[in-house]
């Protein structure tokens, strides 16, 4: 902890995926757990097990987390995440769904969500004395246009406005954003990230269900490290 620096508080945003979480255990080995909030949002999604397992990783790391709920902002959405929607969670990768979009956003992008996050994260964190609010989007969700919000070109305009909009008093950091998720659980392995804790299928059993994209990115994450996800017995 010789390098922990102690001289400003972080918001991080946290969803209880694999992602987060390692940014929410890098925030606390960087700036220590007393400086640090958690931000998990609930917007409507089909299921809480995600919003679960924020508590959990905030629990696991003694940071407080705060619950922001913004359901009614999507209530008009047709995004297949969304518990009032009918359409089904696409299975296959993120390239396939590409193909069949046209190179759009995939069904399960949810309309600028993170855009909203952001903006409703950067207020809670000026109000929380934060200088720094981290985001933990990364280079394999951008997948062509799959998710725009996710993409460097995004998080530096967004940083841009947050700063012209705070007086400099709050930017915004996504380390991982031009990461691949290997990378990220390569980080999280070495940090000793819980990932038992952690969910990131956008189904929401009592298990992954091992075939929409965030589960076959997921598992080929593991994979790339030589490692077995705990998730998955």
């Amino acid at each position: 902890m010789s390098d922990c620096d102690t001289s400003e508080k972080a918001l991080v945003l946290c969803s209880g995926g694999a992602d987060s979480s390692t940014l929410l255990a890098k925030a606390v080995a960087d700036h220590g757990a007393d400086n640090v909030f958690a931000l998990a949002v609930s917007y409507g999604q089909k299921h809480s097990r995600e919003l679960r397992s924020a508590r959990a990783i905030a629990d696991h790391y003694g940071v407080e987390l705060r619950l922001l709920d913004v359901g009614a902002i999507f209530a008009d959405s047709t995004c297949s995440l969304l518990a009032h929607s009918d359409a089904a969670v696409p299975q296959g990768t993120y390239d396939e769904q590409q193909r069949e979009s046209d190179g759009g956003p995939v069904s399960t992008y949810v309309p600028f969500r993170n855009g909203l996050f952001l903006s409703c994260a950067a207020s809670m964190a000026l109000s929380l004395e934060c200088s720094v609010l981290y985001y933990g989007a990364h280079h394999d969700d951008v997948a062509g246009e799959a998710y725009p919000d996710c993409s460097l070109a995004f998080v530096e305009a967004m940083d841009r406005a947050i700063r012209l909009g705070t007086a400099d008093e709050l930017r915004v950091e996504a380390p991982f954003v031009s990461w691949s998720k290997a990378d990220i659980v390569a980080l999280g392995l070495s940090l000793g990230v819980p990932y038992e804790l952690t969910w990131s299928c956008y189904e929401g059993g009592d298990a992954p269900c091992g075939t929409c994209a965030t589960c076959l990115d997921r598992a080929a994450a593991f994979a790339a490290n030589g490692a077995s996800d705990p998730l998955l017995g």
